[in-house]
């Protein structure tokens, strides 16, 4: 894994913005994953969402597609 993505990148690419989107796809071939903090806190923002079937829906297909990196103490 080269890249570790930020909470408000998968934020930003869930609500549409086509330039993070697009960063993302760019850099996938390099390899992304996501922390265990962040997948917390994505969970959090899902959970307080208007539309929670569909927030989280859409969370949970996004999340398939990386490794999570949890916290090794």
């Amino acid at each position: 894994m080269k890249y570790l993505l930020d909470t408000d990148w998968i934020i930003d690419h869930l609500n549409g913005k086509r330039e993070v989107t697009s960063r993302i796809e760019s850099l996938a071939k390099d390899g992304i994953a996501v922390s265990v903090i962040s997948v917390a806190e994505l969970f959090e923002g899902v959970h307080g969402s208007r539309d929670y079937e569909k927030s989280l829906k859409a969370l949970e297909s996004f999340l398939k597609g990386f490794t999570i990196i949890n916290l090794d103490v």
